[in-house]
């Protein structure tokens, strides 16, 4: 009897245990889905009525809870669980943990408040990853832009004085090697000045330089020590190839090399001759521009039944006769023929004799003509033959006297006119300094007081009127 009623009682013990157990369990569930939020007070807190229209549905954020247990640890769950975190207070519920598990559901938290979340790290895209670099901090600033487009004009002017420093020296050294292949050429041992006169270069010595350089652009040779003439001096005016400004502006407007040989003639060596040989288009210039041409020469119309100069060339000249015995066969067949021309009298500019050429030197010879290149330069042996063929031929050359009497005239009546001239330059001189001197004492004057004005104008008076009275002449009795 006692063992029957110990069984159901111990029966009825389980049976209690196992509710008390299921009662449990289920508070315990109830708490892992509400965690992280505490009962209100209905008392304290009272719900004020919400507009539907404010009502906006809650960010998606990301829950603390705990994952819910596996059934297989609901058969045996602990009798006192304990909470794994406080229940957080009432200040966090504002701001929900970040943390990577699961997100909110939007319907069953419907009416919570909404707040602004506060500024934090950039969004990232789906694209990019975390090591990606914002593309707010990898755009290039503005000021960059700017400064790099600031330093355009100095390398651009860096990059042009770069330029013209390289240019300089190319430049020196092309017209240095110009004018050297010319004196090697014309002026060394065995050349064709060496042997028409004894002393050639700007020294004495033997071992003088042959060539002075007088600027990038400018070398100049001598010679001396021929018959007819006190010598000879060679000028060379080159292009100005050190300029990078000029070397670009030659590429649009071509200028060429030329060389000037001027022989200064004895007095009585040179008999009274005027003439000039140039291209028709130069001639026209060298007529208008040059003293003597314009006063003593004009142009020479080809004569007819003999051989004369090409048609590019035209002869200015006192008279008809000395252009004739100038002109002679051995020239037309040399350099100036129809035939030689075209192959030793291209680099040909002009020449020009005179006894009467304004400067220093009355009596002289003109030779101009335009250098070749360095590796060309035997193409103009035939023009240099000109110097020392016309030195000869003019030192030989004497007028008749019908063509003296009328140089002898023209020359009378140009020097008659050359005194009228100085003369009105004198008096315009002597005109003029006069009136200076006129205009400085009436500034004196406009400068001076009344009382000096005064005084001046009586003293002035008292001087013409003793101009006026007569004079008296006392005689002894």
């Amino acid at each position: 009897m006692n063992k029957g009623k110990s069984i159901s009682f111990f029966h009825l013990l389980l049976l209690l245990t196992l509710f008390i157990t299921h009662l449990s369990f289920s508070h315990v569930l109830a708490d892992s889905h509400f965690e992280g939020f505490e009962v209100e007070d209905d008392d304290a807190v009272e719900e004020e009525p919400l507009d539907h229209h404010s009502i906006r549905s809650p960010p998606l954020t990301q829950s603390d809870s705990q994952p819910i247990p596996d059934p297989e640890t609901q058969t045996n769950p602990d009798p006192n669980p304990v909470p794994t975190s406080d229940s957080p207070p009432q200040s966090d519920l504002q701001k929900p943990s970040t943390t990577t598990f699961e997100y909110w559901d939007e319907d069953e938290f419907e009416g919570l408040p909404v707040e602004q979340p506060p500024p934090g790290p950039p969004k990232v895209t789906e694209n990019s990853t975390p090591n990606d670099p914002d593309p707010k901090t990898t755009s290039k600033p503005q000021n960059a832009t700017v400064s790099k487009s600031s330093y355009t004009v100095e390398i651009i002017c860096g990059s042009f004085l770069i330029a013209f420093i390289i240019n300089y020296f190319i430049g020196k050294r092309e017209n240095e090697n110009l004018a050297l292949a010319w004196a090697a050429k014309y002026a060394t041992k065995g050349s064709i000045f060496e042997k028409n006169f004894s002393l050639v270069g700007v020294g004495e010595g033997e071992d003088s330089p042959l060539l002075l350089k007088e600027g990038q652009t400018v070398f100049k040779f001598y010679a001396s020590g021929r018959r007819y003439c006190q010598g000879l001096l060679a000028t060379m005016e080159l292009k100005s190839r050190h300029d990078l400004i000029s070397r670009l502006f030659n590429l649009v407007v071509p200028c060429k090399d030329e060389i000037t040989f001027e022989v200064y003639m004895n007095d009585e060596a040179m008999d009274q001759v005027v003439f000039a040989v140039a291209k028709k288009k130069a001639a026209k210039g060298l007529q208008k521009e040059v003293t003597d041409l314009q006063r003593f020469a004009g142009l020479v119309a080809n004569p007819s039944g003999r051989k004369w100069l090409v048609e590019e060339l035209s002869v200015i000249s006192e008279s008809k006769e000395v252009a004739g015995d100038l002109i002679t066969e051995a020239v037309l067949e040399q350099v100036f023929g129809d035939k030689a021309f075209e192959k030793y009298g291209k680099d040909f500019i002009s020449m020009h004799f005179s006894d009467q050429h304004p400067g220093t030197h009355r009596k002289m010879l003109l030779f101009k003509f335009a250098l070749p290149d360095a590796n060309h330069m035997a193409d103009m042996t035939r023009l240099v033959a000109l110097v020392p063929y016309y030195i000869d031929l003019i030192g030989r050359y004497k007028l008749s006297s019908q063509v003296r009497s009328k140089t002898e005239a023209a020359r009378v009546k140009a020097a008659q006119e050359a005194y009228k001239e100085y003369q009105n330059a004198r008096q315009e001189a002597l005109q003029k300094k006069k009136a200076e001197r006129k205009k400085m004492l009436e500034e004196t004057e406009a400068k001076l007081s009344a009382e000096a004005i005064r005084k001046k104008e009586a003293k002035d008076r008292a001087r013409q009127m003793k101009k006026a009275m007569p004079r008296m002449k006392m005689t002894r009795s």
